[in-house]
């Protein structure tokens, strides 16, 4: 049993989670990430490591709540436990000192993009971290963020705190202010990896982004998680989940990411009615 020792909320839809898990800890680089169920019964689902304490032997797990299975973990406290805990899975982020490097993280995926953004200025990269989200209380890791970049930029899409914009308008403006830029590295929902794709395009930088396609066994054999890259089949879960952001067939992804919205908006119903507790402060 995987021990869940520390919780705090960043948003009523936004939980962080500290379990033990000290082989996966120790084990663990920047991002690999994990596929967790609570119990027999539970949905196996991916989550990226966003920090670990390998002393400790902790992972942290920062997610928002969506479906039934994330709103049933967010009711988990300081000594629940995971059934399961399987990782670190996924190829790691290919770190060097590149030069100059841009790590834009939108929503919760600001978490896994810390681990990446810390590795690379421990490489010894200038980092030019931009963040972004919907309001101001949805920005997380800022401070964290800021204390391992040169230089951070927060974007709000209504302005209330930061850069009045999205984080590919924050993007133009670091690829448009002449500095030369080595790397960038997008991760967030598929649509915005898809528009950091396309304003990176016509300068011709390098782009990764980490791909959250839907997952089941995480081993390569259920091709649950299959996405064309560059024209051919690749699985996120083996070959993954970082590709080259120009060769993602980012249309053929999202229409994949809504394969199972009925059945998982009927899940999320039901699971309503039976916790409603689990949904208070969620609009």
């Amino acid at each position: 049993m995987f021990r869940v020792v520390r919780k705090m909320e960043w948003h009523p839809t936004i939980t962080e989670l500290w379990v033990e898990a000290p082989r996966v800890a120790k084990k663990y680089k920047p991002g690999q990430f994990i596929i967790i169920r609570m119990n027999e019964k539970g949905e196996r689902i991916p989550l990226t490591v966003v920090d670990t304490d390998r002393e400790e032997g902790t992972i942290c797990l920062i997610f928002q709540k969506v479906g039934k299975t994330t709103f049933q973990i967010s009711l988990m406290n300081p000594g629940d436990a995971f059934m399961d805990v399987v990782g670190p899975l996924g190829r790691p982020t290919h770190i060097e000192n590149f030069g100059t490097v841009v790590c834009v993280g939108g929503g919760v995926g600001v978490g896994p993009l810390y681990p990446i953004a810390k590795g690379m200025k421990e490489a010894g990269n200038r980092l030019v971290s931009i963040v972004g989200a919907r309001t101001k209380e949805l920005v997380i890791l800022e401070d964290r963020m800021r204390a391992i970049s040169d230089e951070l930029i927060v974007t709000t899409d209504d302005g209330t705190y930061g850069m009045h914009g999205f984080v590919t308008d924050a993007l133009k403006q670091v690829l448009d202010s002449g500095e030369k830029v080595d790397l960038v590295v997008a991760i967030g929902p598929a649509i915005m990896m898809r528009f950091v794709s396309k304003t990176c395009e016509p300068y011709k930088v390098p782009l990764t982004v980490s791909l959250n396609s839907i997952m089941v066994d995480a081993s390569g054999m259920c091709g649950a998680c299959r996405v064309s890259v560059g024209g051919v089949t690749r699985f996120v879960c083996v070959d993954g989940p970082e590709f080259d952001g120009y060769q993602v067939n980012f249309d053929e992804l999202m229409k994949r990411q809504q394969m199972y919205l009925e059945e998982e908006k009927k899940a999320l119903e039901r699971f309503k009615k039976e916790h409603p507790e689990a949904f208070q402060g969620v609009c």
